[in-house]
């Protein structure tokens, strides 16, 4: 069988692809987790989700699919928003904690390859381990920014749907919470049908390259 057909990443790269999501899944969830304890809604403290072991958050069909299809998802965290001081406020920063934490994770995959880089680690390493490290911190940087991106657009049950949730005027919250189980299948559609994908999906996730490039142009002139 050839797995390169069926995956959507190189066989080969698995175990770093793997490792990758299980530490962008987990430290997302926990993001969430511990800003709603810290808002004071215990409801993921009482679920055990504060807590940066990964078997707690990762979804398993979901970190699957993300190898075959290129996107997936990680167990969402139960927050109940009533018991924030501020509802709606500190639902908009529970809801982007979790994608601003892969974009930090990212940033700190470009600091760290052009840290190794400029310092000669990669050059002076045998090239099994110069392999071994580019290819990791590429994916870390890559996937990081993509499911900053990917977790931002407006469509269920995406972070970005709940982030629009808090901020639209109650009625037309209201009318989003009605009608959200055909947002989540309008989203299905857009992800698995490809001329839909291609003129809605890939615009936005063709951000991600521009966008790892800003950043890399600001972080790149502190080590060269």
């Amino acid at each position: 069988m050839n797995w390169d057909s069926i995956l959507a990443y190189p066989l080969q790269d698995l175990p770093f692809v793997a490792l990758v999501l299980i530490i962008a899944f987990t430290v997302h969830e926990f993001a969430h987790a511990y800003s709603a304890y810290k808002f004071g809604d215990n409801t993921a403290y009482d679920a055990g989700r504060v807590t940066l072991n990964p078997r707690v958050h990762i979804d398993w069909l979901g970190a699957i699919l993300i190898l075959i299809a290129g996107f997936g998802w990680a167990k969402p965290v139960p927050v109940n928003q009533s018991r924030f001081k501020h509802p709606r406020l500190m639902g908009v920063v529970v809801s982007a904690v979790g994608p601003l934490s892969n974009l930090v994770i990212g940033i700190i995959g470009l600091v760290l390859l052009f840290a190794l880089d400029s310092s000669g680690v990669l050059a002076n390493s045998s090239r099994g381990v110069s392999l071994a490290l580019t290819t990791f911190l590429g994916y870390l940087i890559s996937l990081n920014f993509l499911l900053f991106v990917f977790n931002l657009i407006p469509l269920p049950p995406l972070d970005g749907y709940r982030i629009i949730q808090d901020l639209v005027p109650l009625k037309v919250r209201y009318k989003m919470d009605q009608n959200v189980q055909w947002g989540v299948f309008f989203f299905l559609i857009i992800v698995f049908v490809p001329p839909l994908r291609r003129v809605t999906l890939d615009p936005v996730l063709g951000m991600i390259s521009p966008l790892i490039d800003f950043f890399a142009s600001i972080i790149r002139p502190m080590f060269y």
